[in-house]
């Protein structure tokens, strides 16, 4: 039976900005996104039922729910839908992203399946739509069909590409027992209305379009990072053993748990991880937009 395997590839925010809480009651936010080279794995296959079957292996989900609730799963749905397709397909997750780490592992996965359901398929959709069943998928799901390093505004489903920068050298430490819950995350926030007019947050957006458009990408930067680490002390622990082992930069990952730093090359991010033993470690690199699309077979 036709089969298609694709990967699944991590995201980190080079930087974060929370700019406050919007009238619908999401948060306005300017963020960076940057692809990196970790990746989960997924192999579609056609089936002869007319149903979806997933199976997940490898870093579990923290909580087991039905398949039907699955990103991989509601986005081969949505795309049957939209295609008026019938026949069934066997999907098979391969896990190695840590879950509610601020990886975008679930959001990828999603991206993924999108894109491997249309190559099984022999299907193509126009761009814009195949965007907007994404962006109903998550916010961050848009993202995964651009990959490289882009800018995304709004709830950060809305997403702009940026040039890419120099190849960066990264390591990811992923405490086994701290999880961060994104809501959580938002509601340690200070609650603070819109910056957007006054002078402060006209300087904040300034500074922002400035970095996004750096050829050099330098800046670390994410709001969640004060009430993340006021909670959890360990994470700020992280972020100063990585600066400590040779990192030029740390940060957390999205709304946490995992913490990256950038090294000047993959020895020293080799060395640095030795000093984190009972933490899951990654050792990765950033990819570009075009790589990302050779790898994935994006066409265009």
């Amino acid at each position: 039976m036709p089969e298609v395997r694709i990967p699944a590839f991590a995201k980190i925010n080079l930087r974060l900005d929370i700019l406050g809480k919007r009238d619908d009651g999401f948060h306005e936010l300017r963020t960076i996104f940057q692809m990196i080279s970790l990746h989960d794995d997924l192999r579609l296959r056609t089936s002869r039922s007319s149903e979806i079957s997933l199976t997940i292996q490898g870093n579990q989900p923290l909580s087991a729910e039905p398949p039907q609730k699955n990103l991989v799963y509601r986005a081969v749905d949505a795309l049957r839908c939209e295609l008026k397709i019938t026949g069934g397909v066997q999907i098979a997750l391969k896990k190695t992203i840590p879950a509610g780490r601020g990886l975008g592992g679930g959001s990828s996965d999603a991206a993924a399946a999108l894109l491997g359901y249309l190559r099984l398929t022999k299907k193509k959709l126009a761009g814009a739509r195949l965007l907007e069943i994404a962006a109903s998928l998550g916010a961050d799901v848009p993202f995964f069909l651009l990959g490289g390093r882009a800018l995304g505004v709004n709830k950060g489903d809305e997403i702009y590409p940026l040039p890419d920068i120099r190849k960066l050298q990264v390591l990811i430490v992923s405490p086994k027992d701290i999880y961060v819950p994104t809501p959580d995350a938002y509601r340690w926030l200070e609650a603070k209305p819109l910056a957007l007019t006054n002078s402060a947050g006209t300087s904040k957006l300034f500074q922002f379009c400035a970095l996004s458009w750096s050829s050099q990408g330098n800046g670390l930067s994410n709001d969640f990072e004060g009430p993340v680490f006021q909670r959890h002390p360990r994470l700020d622990q992280i972020k100063r053993e990585l600066l400590q082992k040779g990192a030029t930069e740390a940060s957390l990952a999205g709304s946490g748990s995992a913490v990256f730093g950038v090294f000047p090359s993959p020895a020293m991010a080799r060395r640095a991880a030795v000093g984190f033993p009972h933490d899951q470690i990654f050792v990765c690199e950033t990819l570009s937009r075009d790589r990302y699309a050779r790898l994935m077979r994006i066409a265009g």
